[in-house]
């Protein structure tokens, strides 16, 4: 179109005649363009969802839903995800993992190696950094309140005084931690890439190998219901299955090709998350597909709500309120 429009405003060949040709050009141009509704524009801009919004990580407390996404964008929500407000830290990094502590209060990972500490109400938020530069993946909240991060070369940094001090464990592994759980008070379970797989019965103070990942599986995402029970996933749509702290695996079948990128957990029932808005529930040994609308974003994060939906967050801002099947709808209860 412009080679055509040049065409048209070029007068016949004159060394004056340039800035007259030129001139003939922009107002061709400026006439084909749409005029900017800068309401709508304004509008938008005020939402506190956007299309801008990549959500990594959800956290709730009695009160509290809150996300936390890419260049420290926080949203949180008071009534299950039916209105959200929106902060926005003071940082431009992406926030990776969030989680909620005892008291109520947030932590949440940014990818410049600092924890944000938030009250209960998801407010007041303060950075602490983290002692070492290896890149952290993984944040947490020990039952005892103690503030607990995971990443490169096999390294463990935690705080027992809301990070003013640290303590530094490294298992001098070139590889990455990507999870981290406790599942009680005293037994938490570390994974990442080759295979690594370590636990502690001590809250923290020792850690030994405990199995390894199969066939050196890189774990997008993991869910321990004890030290024996868990599911790792990843890549493919893969998800792993142990029952003896992962001596021994089994792959569950998902009847997807997608990577899946994180796991709700909920009374009874066991969801996961991932590539193309993916949503799956575990029916036994195998996973089964819930309806969600066709979209090539991912899902990473989410809940279960009181009103037997399920709240899932990822991409361009998307947020799915699904509708659990009947016949499970009651363990949610």
């Amino acid at each position: 179109m412009l080679d055509a429009l040049w065409r048209a405003a070029r007068p016949p060949f004159n060394r004056f005649s340039p800035p007259l040709a030129l001139a003939s050009l922009g107002a061709l141009l400026i006439g084909c363009e749409a005029a900017l509704d800068l309401d709508a524009v304004a509008r938008q801009a005020e939402q506190p969802n956007q299309r801008t919004d990549f959500y990594q990580a959800m956290a709730s407390n009695a009160e509290v839903t809150l996300l936390v996404g890419n260049q420290g964008v926080v949203v949180s929500s008071l009534d299950n995800g039916q209105q959200w407000q929106r902060q926005q830290l003071s940082t431009d990094m992406s926030l990776i993992d969030l989680d909620v502590c005892p008291d109520g209060s947030f932590i949440a990972l940014s990818f410049d190696n600092q924890i944000w500490h938030a009250d209960a109400q998801a407010q007041n938020w303060i950075a602490h950094a983290l002692p070492s530069s290896e890149q952290m993946m993984a944040a947490t909240c020990a039952p005892d309140g103690s503030w607990w991060a995971a990443g490169a070369f096999s390294t463990l940094q935690n705080s027992a005084d809301q990070g003013q001090s640290w303590g530094e464990i490294s298992f001098d592994e070139d590889a990455i931690f990507t999870t981290l759980q406790f599942v009680s008070a005293k037994q938490a379970i570390v994974s990442g890439e080759y295979g690594l797989r370590f636990i502690t019965q001590d809250g923290g103070r020792s850690w030994e190998p405990s199995g390894s990942l199969p066939d050196e599986f890189y774990p997008h995402a993991s869910h321990y219901r004890s030290l024996d029970q868990g599911w790792v996933g990843g890549l493919n749509g893969f998800i792993w299955h142990t029952r003896d702290a992962g001596e021994t695996w089994q792959r569950q079948p998902t009847g997807t090709e997608a990577p899946v990128f994180g796991f709700i957990d909920g009374p009874q029932d066991l969801y996961a998350v991932g590539e193309n808005a993916t949503v799956l529930q575990l029916h036994g040994q195998r996973w089964a597909s819930l309806p969600t609308p066709d979209q090539p974003l991912y899902l990473r994060a989410g809940r279960l709500l009181p009103n037997q939906h399920l709240l899932a967050a990822g991409g361009r801002g998307l947020l799915l309120n699904i509708p659990l099947p009947k016949a499970l709808a009651a363990s949610t209860d």
